[in-house]
């Protein structure tokens, strides 16, 4: 059975919907940063995705070309995430989305060199006849934060991390949003499939003691 992530680090994938802390061990990621509004029907958010899902696979799928990548093992592509966030506060204004900056990410297998990204970078490029130097090896080490599982539009998480925030509160941590700790989310459900109020989407935001 290919290794599924989801299921092996259920803590970070699974958590329940009341909020809980977790820390987080450091991943690499393939990553495209981009900026406003994810909704528009050409969004750089859109074309961002289209950038990780087609690296992603070109690297699970080496197995079957002639790329041999030194202790590859198979598994389930991990789901897209998200960092957000926007100029001039620590909040999230989801009114106003078109001043959104962001990194997408999907996590890579500890396997994958930067040798092996940068093959995978160009070879997914020139399948798609397409630029996709904006692609990152990014390495990130998020630590300690508060997470939830968020059911229901992505418009509605506020109530979701009000309730984070109070249980940060009452277990001895505040918020630690900066320049480099980030508004996160992990999408489990694909919204062109799903319903909006059975969206299951991982909230998380970085925490510290007190």
């Amino acid at each position: 059975m290919p290794f599924d992530f989801k299921k092996e680090y259920k803590e970070l994938y699974a958590p329940k919907n009341k909020p809980s802390i977790v820390t987080v061990p450091k991943t690499n990621f393939v990553a495209v940063r981009g900026a406003g509004d994810p909704n528009g029907e050409n969004s750089d958010y859109k074309t961002s995705v289209g950038i990780l899902y087609a690296i992603a696979f070109t690297i699970k799928m080496s197995k079957k070309g002639t790329r041999k990548i030194e202790g590859y093992f198979d598994y389930v592509v991990p789901p897209l995430e998200g960092f957000w966030w926007q100029d001039g506060g620590s909040g999230i204004d989801y009114a106003r989305k078109d001043g959104f900056n962001f990194i997408s990410l999907i996590r890579l297998p500890d396997f994958v060199t930067k040798a092996d990204f940068d093959w995978a970078v160009q070879a997914a490029a020139e399948k798609k006849q397409a630029d996709f130097s904006r692609a990152e090896l990014f390495t990130y080490d998020e630590g300690l934060c508060v997470q939830c599982m968020h059911v229901g539009s992505y418009d509605n998480e506020p109530a979701t991390v009000e309730l984070m925030h109070e249980y940060m509160r009452e277990n001895g941590c505040e918020l630690d949003i900066s320049s480099t700790r980030f508004h996160h989310e992990i999408y489990l459900s694909d919204p062109r499939k799903c319903a909006a109020e059975k969206l299951r989407t991982v909230v998380r935001h970085p925490v510290r003691k007190v």
